[in-house]
């Protein structure tokens, strides 16, 4: 998206992010089985993947808990409302897909996925999450960090710059949990502008069509 998602797609006992492909550019719409696979695991329609497979295990996917882990004190007071908010509607907008993962908000205790709402501005190097794959990552208007082992999440985190913009925040939140959730790959094309997924928007609330799709074959219901 116009933001460059930057996504720190980890393996268990790497000591570095792998330079995993953030996006892949198509002429016009593709096929429901070309897009999956390109936002699951950046294969090109027709083509091979260039990064794995990646889900949540099933002992934890039915009830992963998402909540901010910690606000920068410059963080704007207005943005940490409209961020909270966005929050609870990108989880109702998962949790309505029928694919077979459910988000729970939550305040206090263990969170699967923290979010933190960091002062660092784009461009700069994140610090102070005590994340080891984000601090020191250069800073988008978001980050999501992804450690695997296989083809099993084993954790996620998301951190989020103060310069984001009012108008980004809705969409940029539902991406980024659904990119935690191991689709992490935006499609660039002017055809995919209505996508969750489109490298060149960032006004897309809702999750619809091949984007719902998408994460139910991710996660299809057993």
């Amino acid at each position: 998206m116009l933001r460059r998602l930057a996504l720190a797609l980890l393996f268990c006992l790497a000591s570095t992010a792998a330079s995993a492909q953030e996006f892949i550019a198509v002429p016009d719409l593709i096929s429901d089985e070309d897009f999956y696979r390109l936002v699951a695991c950046a294969a090109p329609p027709g083509g091979t993947c260039a990064k794995p497979f990646i889900r949540w295990p099933v002992t934890r996917r039915a009830d992963l808990r998402i909540g901010i882990a910690d606000v920068a004190p410059s963080f704007p007071s207005y943005k940490l409302d409209l961020i909270d908010r966005a929050i609870d509607a990108a989880i109702a907008e998962i949790n309505a897909t029928g694919a077979d993962v459910h988000l729970t908000r939550v305040y206090e205790g263990e969170v699967d996925i923290p979010l933190y709402l960091v002062p660092t501005p784009q461009g700069a190097r994140i610090t102070g999450t005590s994340i080891a794959e984000l601090d020191g990552s250069e800073m988008a208007i978001a980050r999501v960090a992804l450690r695997s082992r296989g083809g099993t999440i084993l954790s996620a985190a998301i951190a989020i710059s103060q310069d984001i913009r009012r108008r980004e925040i809705a969409s940029v939140v539902l991406e980024e949990l659904v990119q935690a959730l191991g689709l992490p790959t935006d499609i660039y094309s002017p055809a995919y502008r209505p996508s969750i997924f489109s490298e060149i928007d960032n006004a897309t609330v809702w999750l619809r069509g091949q984007d719902a799709a998408a994460l139910r074959r991710h996660y299809p219901r057993r």
